[in-house]
């Protein structure tokens, strides 16, 4: 049995459970899907946002619906396509500006770090673990949390000036990005070990390990958004 949803953006939660049912086989590439009442009720939302979620869907080639006919599978997993491609390199262009912030952030906070800093990083994490079942831009925000406790913690104001400011275009880049790869669909506590790790090199005042777990972190990002699946 589906458990119910009961969050707000219901259409994109929607959308993000039956395509993780694709993926794991539920429906056969040709299947026609069940009606929209019987989706309704299996995840307890109304049929105007199943008829939403069936739409973002079939916008990511998954779906294809047919005039009297019904919504057939048309893949069970996203198509890379140029658009795609494309929006990878827009992202990555966002992420190797975090490379150049947020490395030297890490390696000076673990020369700074105060008790205060670590309960805000820790408080953060656990923000972030919350916030993954909501939705892919409030998992995002919450994400973004735990690197701006890291670069609150090099105490310097510039840098955190320069963060901030970043922050806008950086939360639009990493939604798109969790969207793009599927990255909720596939992991249920994404990236969370490198998180921590990062927090737990920080707070024990070893900075080569922090820049080293921050760079790794960006580096894999990189590669993942410059070949999407």
């Amino acid at each position: 049995m589906i458990a119910p949803l009961r969050r707000n953006l219901l259409a994109d939660q929607a959308a993000d459970l039956l395509a993780r049912r694709l993926e794991d086989g539920e429906w056969a590439v040709g299947t026609k899907l069940p009606g929209e009442t019987t989706l309704a009720a299996e995840l307890g939302v109304g049929r105007s946002t199943i008829r939403e979620a069936l739409r973002l869907l079939a916008g990511r080639g998954l779906l294809r619906a047919r005039q009297g006919v019904g919504v057939h599978v048309e893949r069970t997993t996203p198509a890379v396509t140029w658009e795609s491609v494309l929006r990878g390199r827009e992202i990555a262009d966002v992420v190797e500006v975090r490379n150049a912030i947020e490395v030297e952030a890490a390696r000076l906070a673990a020369g700074r770090v105060t008790r205060d800093d670590v309960a805000d990083m820790r408080r953060a994490l656990a923000r972030r673990d919350e916030a993954f079942p909501v939705g892919d831009r409030e998992f995002v925000e919450a994400d973004i949390a735990v690197h701006r406790a890291v670069v609150a913690a090099a105490h310097n104001p510039v840098l955190s000036e320069l963060f901030e400011t970043f922050v806008p275009r950086l939360t639009d880049a990493m939604t798109d990005m969790v969207a793009l790869l599927g990255i909720r669909d596939r992991d249920p506590e994404p990236d969370a070990d490198d998180h921590r790790a990062l927090v737990d090199a920080v707070a024990a005042g070893d900075a080569d390990a922090a820049a080293r777990i921050s760079r790794a972190h960006l580096d894999a990002m990189l590669a993942a958004v410059r070949s999407p699946r």
